[in-house]
């Protein structure tokens, strides 16, 4: 049995504009053409640039990365003015979708309602939601993985009671440490996301999930903790293609690493 590939999402967020997403994008098909870890399917590379990119991501990264949006609207059509449905997302081409980010609920006040009806709009839709979860403050792990689970499950409520399901993938980023002097170590992403992911792999309607971190991931981090995550979610360190390229190397050689008895983790 083959292991399952290393998800590695990239949010390019309102960084890049379009020439640059597309000269982004060119950059990373290059890389993701030849290198092992992509032609060796061990690794799922996923790109959500903004909106107005996505078609020409679809295009360029056609047959070497899925593409995505950073949000959807929780309505499937009507009178929304500004919004963007799934199925407009899944119509471009788009294959995946983040959902709940510590941003958007700063920022722009989604709760948790709006929540868990995008989780579900993005599976009535047919894409897969990434849906990030984190603890607002340091706790110790044990608790940190209760919250987030607690989060998991509501944010999916609304599409368990419609018996919406497909598969997820769980982005753990706790809260307290964006941006902190101390990040979370190793020992504690590697707790909670190793309780996330029996939760996630517990749910009968959502198979094929996966559990990956995001919380200020970064160079070598893959390597340390690789054992307890299916992979990355890359901020601004991943919009330079040579980082992507270099968690690639981290990917590949994982891989290499691993034995035939743990192929199906």
């Amino acid at each position: 049995m083959t292991a399952r590939p290393a998800t590695i999402g990239v949010s390019l967020k309102m960084y890049l504009g379009h020439a640059e997403t597309v000269a982004w994008c060119e950059a990373v098909a290059a890389i993701a053409r030849t290198h092992p870890a992509t032609t060796g399917g061990e690794a799922e590379l996923v790109a959500l640039p903004s909106y107005l990119s996505v078609p020409a991501a679809v295009r360029i990264l056609d047959g070497l990365a899925a593409v995505g949006a950073q949000d959807l609207a929780a309505e499937d059509a009507g009178a929304f003015t500004g919004e963007v449905s799934g199925g407009q997302i899944r119509e471009l081409g788009g294959a995946f979708v983040e959902v709940g980010h510590a941003e958007r609920r700063r920022l722009f006040g989604e709760t948790d309602q709006v929540v868990r009806r995008k989780a579900d709009a993005a599976l009535r839709a047919g894409l897969v939601p990434i849906l990030c979860v984190g603890e607002e403050t340091r706790q110790d792990p044990a608790d940190a993985a209760r919250e987030c689970i607690r989060q998991l499950d509501d944010a999916l409520a609304a599409a368990r009671a419609a018996g919406h399901g497909g598969r997820i993938v769980v982005a753990y980023e706790p809260q307290w440490a964006i941006g902190a002097a101390e990040p979370a170590s190793d020992a504690h992403i590697r707790a909670v996301c190793r309780e996330l992911r029996a939760h996630v792999r517990a749910l009968d309607a959502h198979p094929g999930s996966a559990v990956i971190y995001g919380g200020s991931a970064g160079p070598g981090l893959l390597t340390r903790i690789g054992d307890d995550v299916d992979g990355l979610f890359l901020g601004r360190f991943a919009h330079d293609p040579r980082a992507v390229a270099s968690i690639l190397d981290e990917v590949h050689a994982r891989a290499a690493a691993r034995p035939a008895s743990d192929a199906a983790r």
